[in-house]
């Protein structure tokens, strides 16, 4: 369920793009991304940090997009998002020594620590990665191949890394003690 209200505003911002163009699916996604907050306020009690900074991010990038009328803004919207994660990530190990995906992740696994790290540094080259390749078709293709790629190719990119990452990670995960048959009758 997670995962589709994540997709909310994107999908709303691609249907919009798509019906009205760029500053109408520019409101669009930053409505939807304000809703979207709203209901996990008012569902959950409580909302995620990096679901503020979004939040933020595309009130601050939409909001000049709109007011500037330049599309330059919300394209450069999730490079500055994945950017900014990959910082935290990194930043969270080489200042203060903690793996923040430990924090976030380690109550559904429980791996060693060098593979804790493995995917920190996985997330951080992902996310910086994806920051790049924003910004390159961004700037080298048409606004509607952007939103195409927004849409389609970041999210299948964002897929194919979590379906690898699995597969990897499903060689490492140590199963609890509980979970380890008893010796004798």
């Amino acid at each position: 369920m997670k995962m589709l209200m994540d997709f909310f505003p994107i999908a709303l911002f691609f249907i919009a793009f798509k019906l009205a163009g760029i500053y109408v699916a520019t409101g669009v996604a930053m409505a939807a991304t304000l809703l979207q907050i709203g209901w996990l306020h008012v569902r959950h009690g409580q909302v995620e940090p990096m679901q503020w900074v979004n939040l933020a991010i595309i009130t601050l990038f939409g909001g000049a997009t709109l007011l500037l009328h330049d599309e330059i803004f919300i394209k450069w919207k999730p490079t500055i998002l994945y950017w900014l994660m990959a910082g935290v990530l990194l930043g969270g190990q080489l200042i203060f020594k903690r793996n923040l995906l430990t924090k976030v992740m380690s109550a559904q696994l429980n791996l060693p620590d060098p593979i804790w790290r493995n995917l920190l540094f996985a997330w951080v080259t992902f996310f910086a990665a994806m920051g790049v390749i924003n910004l390159w078709v961004a700037f080298n293709f048409d606004t509607d191949t952007w939103v195409n790629y927004k849409l389609s190719g970041g999210m299948g990119l964002m897929l194919v890394f979590v379906l690898v990452q699995a597969v990897y990670l499903g060689r490492h995960i140590q199963l609890e003690d509980t979970d380890k048959p008893a010796d004798g009758p």
